[in-house]
């Protein structure tokens, strides 16, 4: 019997009471309740709560940089895909379910005593700065400047959970044309006319 559409239907339950309702205060039961599969059944695919989050967490990271890479290729310029990261982040921000990061979130509830949901966390929030990182290079500019715009779209996730609304996507996105302004002026050669 073929397990992956069972194992699809537990994960996308678990994804959306987790990501609803929070990590800790979901357990397998209601899991089990909300997919329909067996608890029995629940267990053989998942043998503890504890790799549930984890490959939870690992789907929705997967799920979230491909939807982010798809929305951002979509835009020519190197530095209107930069901006188009702030884009994206507005649809999702307004998105009715939207509950802020699921990375922070399972960070905040178990980064201290769970090293695998902290791992989960770092990683994923490496692997948006690299993205950052790749974008931030094809517009010929500094690598520090990466880091300032994921610093951005951190804080504009944080501050978009907190007061929902999808606001801080433009102002990061506007902070952000400053600080793209600024490298450029800061990439001019001495004595060579601005841009």
């Amino acid at each position: 019997m073929d397990q992956e559409p069972i194992r699809t239907r537990v994960l996308d339950a678990a994804e959306e009471l987790f990501y609803g309702r929070g990590v800790q205060s979901v357990g397998m039961d209601e899991i089990r309740t909300a997919s329909g599969v067996s608890l029995k059944r629940l267990y053989q695919l998942f043998p503890s709560k504890g790799e549930l989050v984890q490959v939870y967490l690992a789907r929705r990271d997967t799920r979230w940089r491909q939807a982010l890479a798809c929305q951002v290729e979509t835009h020519e310029g190197p530095e209107e895909r930069i901006l188009a990261v702030f884009d994206w982040l507005h649809r999702w921000f307004g998105d009715p379910g939207f509950r802020g990061c699921g990375f922070i979130n399972s960070f905040g509830e178990l980064g201290a005593t769970t090293p695998a949901v902290a791992d989960a966390a770092r990683a994923h929030k490496e692997a948006f700065r690299a993205y950052l990182g790749g974008l931030v290079a094809a517009a010929g500019r500094s690598e520090a400047l990466a880091g300032q715009l994921a610093l951005l779209a951190e804080g504009a996730m944080t501050s978009a959970a907190i007061s929902g609304s999808a606001e801080p996507a433009r102002q990061a996105q506007a902070a952000a044309r400053v600080l793209l302004g600024a490298a450029a002026g800061a990439s001019v050669p001495a004595g060579a006319p601005a841009r």
